[in-house]
């Protein structure tokens, strides 16, 4: 009776058919394989490295420019002392100004004020020069003793009516009885100088200096006036600097 029971429990159990394991995964079908879609990936990858190599390579490509050192005022020069340099890239889309040009750009003036750390570029600079509205530039011939021997390009200096002995000047002009630059109502407060002589220039060996000032428009008439009778002196005024 056992024997049968024992049986019975092994025959059931080879008849149990095999069943598949709770959890497993069912067969998935093969992935479809984009072979446009990699060769695009590829590509991108290509062009991302192409263009950081690009990007390295023009950094490298730097040139010296001039800049900006001390202010240059509307329709001055550049003298050698007010520019200095500095590497930047080359940028076709800019007209830079190389240390190499300097000597040409040196024959120009000044559209506009220019300030410390400006990188210079060709448009700032013409052969005329733009003057502020509301000022003009004069000339002045002058003599030794009329002018300081420090005087420079882009000083702000007061212009007062003397005679042309170094007396009082006649008093028709702006400034009441004219004078000397001592205690007498200047013709110009705060004239600035543009173009003066260079050193090579002849009037130097005489003494004389021709410069160009800049003024007011209203001032003209009476700054014209004296420099035609050679009655004006000039003087630097203190903390001038830019």
């Amino acid at each position: 009776m056992k024997i049968q029971e024992r049986t019975g429990v092994g025959g059931n159990r080879s008849a149990v058919p095999a069943q598949a394991g709770v959890g497993e995964r069912l067969p998935s079908a093969p992935r479809e394989r984009k072979p446009a879609l990699a060769a695009l990936a590829v590509l991108l990858i290509l062009v991302g490295a192409l263009g950081a190599t690009v990007l390295v390579l023009r950094a490298g490509d730097r040139i010296e420019v001039l800049k900006v050192e001390e202010k240059i005022s509307a329709g001055e020069s550049v003298t050698r002392d007010k520019v200095g340099t500095v590497m930047v890239n080359e940028d076709s889309g800019l007209h830079y100004i190389k240390e190499s040009q300097f000597g040409a750009l040196k024959k120009l003036k000044a559209k506009s004020s220019l300030y410390p750390g400006t990188v210079i570029v060709g448009e700032m600079f013409d052969d005329k020069g733009g003057l502020p509205t509301g000022k003009a530039s004069v000339g002045l011939a002058l003599k030794e003793g009329q002018y300081p021997s420090t005087l420079k390009q882009g000083d702000t200096v007061a212009l007062y009516r003397v005679a042309a002995n170094g007396s009082s000047g006649s008093g028709n002009d702006r400034g009441g009885s004219g004078g000397s630059s001592s205690g007498r109502t200047p013709l110009v407060a705060d004239a600035r100088v543009g173009l003066v002589n260079s050193k090579s220039d002849a009037t130097i060996s005489t003494g004389n200096l021709s410069i160009t000032v800049l003024v007011d428009s209203a001032d003209v008439a009476a700054v014209t006036s004296a420099a035609s009778l050679g009655e004006v002196a000039v003087a630097v005024v203190p903390g001038n600097g830019d």
